[in-house]
């Protein structure tokens, strides 16, 4: 039996593996530039160094939250993070393009599973009042180290090299892996029926790369027709319907194959990837759907705000981070005020007053935005945000994970975690075709409303654009076009507005969507456990 004081320090390993992985996802965005000039790498290697990890990453944590339940959630925790150091030694110790890209894949594995592991750890040691502590801990670490990332990886360029970004995951990692096997007590199920569902585990990678993949990609290679050539090597994809919408159908293809196959080995009495029946527990139910639905606006901040800090106001990487750092503020001092208010005020009220936040700061960031604003003006709001962030992230997946059986706990873990990734790649594409459509089109008009000729235009307009605001340090190098980086510099203003309302749009309906998590009703939870396939996974 694993004393108190263990747990609370085994909870501090599991807070920093989560860390580390959500570290990982956006540290590399800043030593973007360092890596082409040190590596001479492609634009397509670049996309692909950016997007590998979050790709493989999305499309295993179903698999691995479940298998977890079954091989120890400690062990996969572990296991992962081993992968993960020794794929970020990998990346660290890189001399090209493709083998940069590799390692990027083999971290996206790594963090798969660790990050289901964690939470279902967390909800199979704590219970009562600890339970919405440690979440509160759990939820500000992943909200506040989001913001972190930026400037770490900025810090870490700036001063020393790109290579340190992947570096410092070494030792940090080896200090996780010791702590977690000394603090940690191992939980699995050991009441598990029949083998590994791995034709459901293909199915369910398939669906979630797919989908992952047409989301962030539809604007680069056109939603429809193609816009971008996608290219793999010296492969070229023909045609003039781009790759998205068969993307999107090899997505509905394997989802429902997927579905098919699981409710027909539950019906025969074997294992599935997933018990549908956790299904029919209202909270887990809605509490997806509410997940999902937050993440999606939850992005709106984290995808604009940085290019506007640095393209518009002429912040570098690392006071861009910290400006970020606002947010990682708000959300480390929800922590301490969820703790406070646990056993006081229900788990549902504190995601409904997280959101409320959400809302009020994501929309203040919006109508401080401006060519001509400075700190100041978000850094306020970006920490109102982060208490938001901190308060609803934490305490929602307390209420989604609140009636699953514990055995269930990985499976369940997997599923959500998998919920708020979809809501992710959701609001990158949403968000990012609101903010980019924004500039294109009111950057287009403003120049030919200044009689300049329509190639031009269009060059500076493509430029803008393609470049993500880039261009915008040229333009005003040059006296002679300095006039139309002001303009290219309101766009980008408007379109970041633009983009913070509509994720406080999307928050919104998020928090409507909170109004369905009431009580579970007991028989609910009394059929996944007494049910035939209770113990299936």
């Amino acid at each position: 039996m694993t004393s108190p004081r263990t747990r609370w320090f085994g909870l501090l390993f599991i807070s920093l593996a989560v860390s580390l992985i959500i570290v990982d996802s956006t540290i590399i965005n800043v030593s973007i530039p360092s890596i082409i000039e040190d590596l001479g790498i492609t634009s397509t290697q670049v996309q692909w160094v950016q997007e590998s990890y979050t790709l493989v990453f999305a499309a295993l944590i179903l698999v691995f939250g479940s298998l977890s339940d079954r091989f120890g959630r400690r062990r996969l925790m572990v296991i992962g993070m081993s992968i993960f150091v020794i794929s970020s030694i990998m990346a660290g110790f890189s001399q090209d393009g493709n083998l940069l890209i590799a390692a990027r894949v083999l971290q996206g594995f790594g963090g798969a599973m660790v990050l289901p592991t964690t939470l279902s750890l967390v909800n199979a040691n704590f219970q009562g009042k600890e339970r919405g502590i440690a979440f509160a801990i759990w939820g500000s670490t992943i909200g506040g180290m989001v913001a972190v990332g930026p400037l770490l990886g900025g810090w870490l360029t700036t001063d020393y090299s790109w290579r340190w970004a992947f570096g410092i995951n070494i030792p940090i990692g080896l200090i996780i892996i010791i702590g977690a096997l000394l603090t940690v007590p191992e939980s699995k199920e050991d009441k598990v029926s029949g083998g590994i569902d791995w034709l459901g585990a293909f199915y369910s990678i398939i669906a979630m790369s797919t989908l992952v993949f047409g989301l962030i990609e539809g604007r680069t290679y056109g939603w429809w027709e193609v816009n971008k050539p996608f290219t793999v090597g010296d492969w070229t994809w023909p045609g003039k319907v781009s790759i998205i919408p068969v993307m999107f159908l090899i997505f509905v293809l394997a989802t429902t194959l997927f579905i098919a196959h699981g409710a027909a080995r539950l019906k025969a009495g074997k294992q599935a990837l997933i018990a549908f029946k956790l299904f029919g527990i209202s909270s887990f139910r809605n509490g997806n759907i509410a997940a999902m639905v937050i993440a999606l606006g939850e992005f709106g901040i984290i995808l604009s705000l940085p290019l506007w800090l640095q393209f518009v106001i002429g912040y570098d990487a690392l006071q861009t981070g910290f400006v970020l750092l606002g947010l990682a503020g708000g959300a480390f001092v929800a922590s301490g005020l969820a703790g406070g208010l646990s056993g006081k005020v229900s788990p549902v009220s504190m995601v409904r007053l997280g959101i409320l936040l959400e809302i009020i700061g994501v929309a203040g960031v919006g109508f401080g935005i401006s060519p001509t604003s400075t700190w100041i003006n978000v850094v306020p709001w970006l920490f109102v945000y982060g208490m938001g962030v901190g308060l609803a992230t934490a305490q929602l997946t307390n209420v989604i994970l609140k009636d699953v059986p514990v055995q269930e706990s990985g499976q369940a873990s997997g599923t959500q975690s998998t919920a708020r990734q979809l809501g992710s790649a959701l609001g990158i594409a949403i968000l990012g075709t609101i903010l980019f459509t924004s500039v294109q089109v009111q950057l287009t008009n403003d120049l030919t409303n200044e009689k300049l000729p329509e190639a031009q235009v269009t060059q500076v307009v493509n430029s803008v654009v393609d470049s993500a605001g880039g261009a915008i340090v040229g333009l005003e190098q040059n006296p002679e076009t300095q006039p139309i980086a002001t303009f290219a510099k309101q766009a980008i203003s408007d379109g970041t507005r633009y983009g913070a309302f509509a994720a406080a749009g999307f928050l919104a309906l998020g928090f409507l969507a909170t109004l369905s998590l009431g009580s579970t009703r007991k028989e609910e939870v009394e059929q996944i456990h007494d049910g035939p396939d209770a113990h299936v996974i």
